[in-house]
């Protein structure tokens, strides 16, 4: 099979595509036939040495996929060969061939296609859990959602919208932000000027947004302490900025207002039901087609670095992926 691998640290230049071994299923695991693999934010840090998690070398990146299973290896339940599914792996998606604990699998509707799929799970549970528990976000109430065109932004843009809330999105270019729009957005803010907070005052008649998602962080962040309402949450998401920013503890207090952190996977392992129940729950939204996932570009599998670079280019609206094989 080919592989993308990562045998050090540095830019997408870095990685190489080479031929190796076929792989063979383990204990309680499925041999997915990749069709299709997502790019996020965390695979750019991961190959720069730069994430809270990183294999050892070599190792392939990817922690999304989409395919058919081809075999089954002893103690798997609930799958048989020829299923089609989505994978989330945690790291070697961006192959021909990825082994997936049957746990981490889940069947597909016929009406999704591979690439909606490999690029489903990451940012769609990580908005929903964002918004549903650790905000509890309520019909009605003003959520900002920063950086609202990439993968988990206009997730946030459209799960906001579909739980009642009247959604401002913010991004660093007019261009994004008419993606953001079409996922729902009542109200579009530029904030490439750095005048984020009186933006967010003008629009909520001075009160601030009540929950503000924020994937950013860095300056971004320093601006939306201000621009809270109170008892406003304001949801820790990631740092592309690529500053980690500090919470000044006396904003929190002045506007009875809270930080709150959104880690995915800790979640997953923590509390795996509630996640199942999220999942099923977004399953049946896409059923219905109350969302329509934002797939932005796809790349052949030897433009792996084409597709990299759309992100260190902060050009991402919606989801990047690599075809590995052709979907007929």
């Amino acid at each position: 099979m080919k592989a993308i691998f990562c045998k050090s640290y540095g830019p997408p230049e870095n990685l190489v595509l080479e031929e190796v071994e076929d792989l063979k299923p383990g204990e309680g695991e499925a041999l997915v036939e990749v069709y299709a693999a997502a790019l996020n934010f965390p695979d750019t840090l991961q190959i720069a040495g730069k994430y809270q998690y990183q294999p050892p070398f070599p190792f392939i990146p990817g922690s999304e996929a989409g395919g058919i299973i081809k075999e089954l290896g002893p103690n798997v339940k609930g799958f048989d060969t020829g299923d089609r599914v989505m994978a989330n792996p945690g790291i070697g998606a961006m192959a021909e061939q990825v082994c997936v604990p049957f746990g981490r699998l889940r069947k597909i509707p016929d009406s999704m296609s591979f690439k909606t799929a490999s690029g489903f799970p990451m940012v769609y549970t990580t908005s929903y859990y964002a918004l549903k528990q650790r905000a509890k976000l309520q019909p009605g109430e003003t959520l900002l959602v920063l950086g609202a065109s990439g993968g988990v932004g206009v997730a946030a843009v459209e799960l906001g919208k579909l739980m009642g809330a009247e959604v401002i999105a913010g991004a660093s270019s007019d261009e994004k932000l008419q993606f953001a729009k079409k996922a729902g957005a009542d109200f579009l803010v530029n904030y490439s000027d750095g005048d984020l907070k009186t933006k967010i005052k003008e629009l909520t008649n001075g009160k601030g947004a009540d929950v503000i998602y924020d994937p950013v962080g860095g300056d971004l962040f320093d601006q939306a302490t201000r621009c809270i309402n109170w008892n406003g949450r304001l949801l820790v998401v990631g740092f592309a900025s690529g500053r980690i920013p500090e919470y000044k503890a006396n904003l929190a207090l002045l506007k009875g207002a809270s930080m709150v952190g959104v880690f995915l996977g800790r979640w997953m392992k923590e509390e795996p039901e509630a996640y199942e129940g999220n999942m099923e729950e977004l399953l049946e939204f896409f059923k219905q087609g109350k969302i329509k996932p934002a797939l932005y570009q796809s790349f052949k599998m030897n433009d792996f670095v084409s597709a990299f670079n759309v992100f260190k280019e902060r050009k991402v609206m919606g989801k990047i992926t690599l075809e590995i094989k052709h979907e007929s």
